[in-house]
């Protein structure tokens, strides 16, 4: 019985999580309340693709899928920031060669971790079956079909694991007294989101540059748009929900086009389904998850969205999730070292010790990022910065930025990455507020002020 593991959600993370623990030998019993998305389209409205970068490379090399993931994917280079004029600039993520963000389908990665997870005899994936009345005292929960409603009561669990996203039932239970004193902060931007699209050009081409991630700052809203493998791209726009140059100030096709014509005069042209897409896409919301504790006894524990769920902006959330992962199993092989039985509360208690402080940091970088990319992208003491610290970061090796140290390293947590990065940052924002250009500081200058303040800072 100490082997089988209840995990709640098979989007990325949960499914993830099975196929790690399958090929550790659990039986693994994956319940998701919504239908088998390899049979039934459910992504109306929500984002198609997501950034993939090194933390989630990592977990997804671990179960060997990596290099088939990698054949459809689309990298990005870096920013390509379009001004009111539709002049362009180009803002690289990193001063090395090949550091690169990837662009990849959600529906397609997730359908691709289910078919690996359904490869393990001892899986068992309950589709349409939502998790409800979950009694820690009995260890028992109840299943509801969602096709017909009929209920399972009292069906006795081992462990559970909650990776059912920001609306976790897991977590919901915590919150109707399953755990004492638990804690629970949940933080809406009011800013939303609505997804839109570019479609493909002639033969699947890319009618925008297909190899960046586009941003239209706005300073207080903006467009976003990544790449498809099919030469579409997926474009969002985030702005308040009411007020100036908010969502309620458009309720029909002439105020939706005086706004674009305003404020997005390039992109008119290669959005031909925009009163409809707009129209048609819900409005989203935005909002940052904390919580404490993440762990229930060796009853159950929380991962990915359910536990620190995170806005957008940082294109951290699905590596941040995959990380949890990869960090969890690693505690359980520490655990289980030697042939020992798993000790749940152990594992649990040692997986949300490192991991807290890090879904916090995501957390608040992700936020952070929201107003550098609508704002600070176009300001230029904040360009002079970015390009002081990817020349430094091209000439010095040991040297990484902010977002380097958040998206291309997987060896230190997002809460290192964040404290250092956040030093960095003062630092050369201090250095660049005293010159006209980047071409009157000496790079090698600055990079040893940055090691010293660092050490000063050890």
């Amino acid at each position: 019985m100490s082997n089988k593991v209840t995990i709640a959600g098979a989007g990325l993370a949960g499914s993830l999580l099975t196929v790690m623990l399958a090929e550790r030998g659990f039986e693994v019993d994956l319940i998701e309340r919504r239908p088998d998305m390899r049979k039934v389209d459910i992504s109306a409205g929500r984002s198609i693709n997501l950034a993939l970068s090194n933390r989630g490379l990592r977990a997804l090399r671990e179960v060997g899928i990596e290099e088939e993931v990698m054949k459809e994917v689309v990298p990005m280079k870096g920013r390509l920031v379009h001004d009111l004029q539709g002049n362009l600039d180009m803002q690289p993520y990193s001063g090395r060669e090949g550091n690169v963000i990837n662009s990849v389908s959600r529906g397609g990665l997730n359908k691709l971790l289910l078919d690996k997870a359904e490869t393990y005899p001892q899986v068992n994936i309950r589709f349409n079956t939502r998790l409800d009345k979950i009694n820690y005292i009995n260890k028992t929960y109840s299943l509801r079909d969602q096709n017909d409603l009929t209920v399972v009561e009292d069906d006795p669990f081992n462990v559970l694991i909650g990776s059912d996203g920001a609306g976790s039932s897991v977590r919901l239970s915590y919150q109707l007294g399953g755990v004492p004193r638990f804690s629970f902060s949940q933080q809406f931007l009011d800013h939303g989101y609505k997804e839109l699209e570019i479609p493909p050009g002639p033969g699947g081409t890319y009618r925008i540059d297909g190899e960046s991630l586009h941003i239209w700052p706005r300073h207080d809203f903006m467009m976003i748009a990544l790449p498809n493998f099919d030469g579409s791209f997926t474009v969002t726009l985030f702005q308040k929900f009411k007020g100036e140059n908010g969502f309620d100030e458009i309720w029909n096709e002439d105020q939706l086009m005086a706004f674009f014509k305003k404020d997005f005069p390039d992109l008119i042209e290669y959005m031909p389904n925009l009163v409809d897409d707009y129209f048609s896409n819900p409005t989203g919301n935005l909002a940052t998850v904390k919580c404490h504790p993440w762990n229930h006894d060796g009853d159950a524990c929380l991962i990915g969205d359910a536990a620190h769920a995170v806005v957008p902006f940082y294109g951290q959330g699905m590596n941040a999730s995959f990380e949890d992962c990869r960090v969890l199993v690693e505690k359980i092989d520490e655990n289980m070292a030697g042939g020992n039985a798993p000790d749940w509360e152990v594992i649990f208690a040692e997986f949300f010790k490192e991991r807290k402080a890090d879904g916090d940091a995501i957390g608040d970088l992700a936020i952070d990022n929201y107003m550098e990319m609508r704002s600070h992208t176009a300001n230029p003491l904040h360009k002079m910065k970015r390009e002081l610290e990817l020349k430094i970061e091209k000439e010095h090796k040991d040297f990484d930025s902010k977002y380097s140290l958040v998206t291309f390293r997987d060896d230190i947590g997002y809460s290192q990455a964040k404290s250092q990065g956040e030093i960095q940052d003062k630092a050369l924002l201090e250095i660049c507020m005293w010159a006209d250009s980047v071409d009157q500081i000496n790079a090698n200058d600055a990079y040893n002020k940055l090691q010293e303040i660092l050490k000063s800072q050890q």
